[in-house]
């Protein structure tokens, strides 16, 4: 695998954003497999620069030359007027953070950048005319016009989402046959795609408690998920479930799979964040370009004060940098035989 030119959008600028990105690329040898291109104000970069006292070298991006292969490329974006404070969530941080990613979007579409990472927005203040979603995963797959998936994926532990930012009371309404089957198509391709798993063995979660007990505590399970699973394994998928979620993860049989479906959010992200907190990536599947994010937020309580980690968002870089030769590969398979050092 070689190179990538890397897009970052900045998320929100009075979070912990910024002085990861920074931070990254203290390490040289990383600019050894990216060439990143940083989608936010240069003098903002700048001031964050010399507050955590770091040496990272920023270049402004020019049109008419070539990217800096050893330095962070900035994209310039306007400074704002009003001050913008560490640790403070407002109308103008959250502003700056979605022209951030507006940018970084645009030329992710036009083949400008090969991937895109995201640092954390705040989903309060980044609601506007120009965005009405509850996070990144919903406004990229607006953008591209796809069906997405929220994947989260670690080394030891890949779980995806058949719903993710919506309230617990709706999802037994939300949870159809055609919703799972949906999700279930989304996270297999990009298993075989992205991951280059080519039978991947995928376990589904109940919605209920011990998976409805035969329908005493709810009959979601029994109706919509054991049916649908008898369906799709007949035709040749690998799918097993439902599970009931407690002790499908007290008993570690997830390491049995290569990818566990929650339906909903806190089913699956609390048992992920327990285990992989700080290594885990939040991979926005089944759409045509490629986009991830740390498994984090804003971090405001800690924001400013150089405590930020980068492990997480340095996992999300190299996720991209795997996902997007993954993907070149199968569309221009390499034919040589030769084994890659």
């Amino acid at each position: 695998m070689g190179k990538i030119k890397l897009g970052v959008s900045i998320g929100d600028p009075n979070g912990i954003g910024i002085e990861i990105i920074l931070k990254i690329f203290e390490d040289r040898r990383l600019f050894e497999f990216f060439t990143p291109i940083i989608f936010g104000p240069f003098k903002l970069l700048e001031n964050q620069k010399k507050h955590f006292q770091l040496n990272s070298s920023l270049v402004l991006k020019n049109k008419n030359k070539r990217l800096q292969k050893t330095q962070l490329n900035v994209s310039d974006l306007p400074m704002p007027q009003d001050d913008l404070v560490f640790g403070e969530a407002s109308k103008v941080a959250g502003k700056l953070a979605i022209e951030s990613l507006k940018s970084s979007i645009a030329a992710l579409k036009t083949g400008e950048i090969d991937a895109l990472v995201t640092a954390p927005i705040n989903k309060e203040t980044i609601q506007s005319e120009d965005f009405k979603f509850p996070g990144h995963t919903d406004y990229l797959a607006k953008k591209f016009d796809g069906n997405s998936l929220m994947f989260m994926v670690s080394e030891s532990l890949k779980v995806a989402l058949v719903t993710d930012h919506i309230a617990v009371k709706d999802v037994p309404k939300l949870l159809s046959t055609e919703l799972l089957r949906e999700k279930i198509q989304i996270l297999e391709n990009s298993l075989k795609q992205d991951f280059n798993i080519q039978r991947p063995k995928i376990a589904l979660l109940g919605l209920n408690p011990h998976t409805g007990d035969k329908g005493v505590i709810g009959k979601e399970d029994d109706q919509v998920i054991r049916p649908l699973i008898k369906e799709m394994s007949a035709i040749g998928h690998l799918i097993n479930g439902p599970y009931a979620a407690d002790s499908f993860f007290g008993h570690q049989t997830y390491h049995q799979f290569d990818a566990v479906l929650a339906i909903y959010h806190d089913q699956g992200l609390i048992p992920f964040k327990t285990l992989t907190f700080g290594e885990g990536v939040n991979y926005t599947a089944g759409l045509s370009r490629i986009r991830t994010s740390p498994d984090h937020g804003t971090a405001f309580e800690i924001a400013g004060k150089g405590l930020a980690q980068i492990e997480s968002f340095r996992n999300a870089m190299f996720l991209a940098r795997s996902i997007y030769f993954n993907r070149k590969e199968k569309t221009h398979p390499n034919t040589n035989n030769k084994i890659e050092k």
